[in-house]
């Protein structure tokens, strides 16, 4: 359930930022089922199988994912199991919000960095998708953008949880 105190991760930037992303991701899910439908019926009904189907469901997957990664983390709808809360107390659930916290900044900074490599070496030597030829670049660069934009998140978050410390109602 998304956080009701009105705080950094909640702020109008960051709501703005998060809600463009999420419309673009829901975007490429509308893309992904419309053409994984009519690849379908393309395929088995009329024996005329849609040539670059696959490159374009897997080029709207990435789109989906990282672009909704930012949304799920600031509306807090990731899958959290709570077993341990009650043995830990608030300390040891807010000590592991920020170490999870910590090793997710880094770990999508380093996500972020080899993909602002690949997206430059796409676009240096025009890589494209095999069929369709798609350049590929946009794509790393909306992997990158997801990966900052998700960082940037926790980071607002954890600066919030180090703040008001862990909620009370978790």
């Amino acid at each position: 359930m998304a956080n009701s105190r009105r705080d950094v991760a909640h702020s109008t930037p960051v709501e703005w930022a998060v809600r463009s992303l999420t419309f673009l991701s829901a975007t490429a899910l509308g893309v992904l089922l419309v053409v994984t439908f009519a690849s379908v019926i393309m395929r088995y009904f009329f024996n005329a199988p849609i040539l670059g189907s696959n490159e374009i469901i897997q080029l709207a997957s990435v789109v989906l994912v990282m672009l909704a990664l930012p949304g799920a983390a600031q509306r807090s709808m990731h899958i959290r199991v709570d077993v341990f809360d009650r043995l830990i107390g608030p300390i040891g659930r807010l000590i592991g919000d920020v170490l999870a916290r910590v090793l997710s900044v880094y770990l999508l900074g380093i996500l972020a960095w080899r993909a602002f490599g690949k997206l430059q070496d796409a676009a240096e030597f025009g890589d494209t998708t095999n069929m369709l030829q798609i350049p590929l670049w946009p794509f790393y660069g909306l992997l990158v953008l997801g990966a900052v934009l998700y960082a940037l998140v926790l980071v607002i978050q954890l600066i919030d949880l180090i703040r008001t410390g862990a909620a009370r109602d978790e």
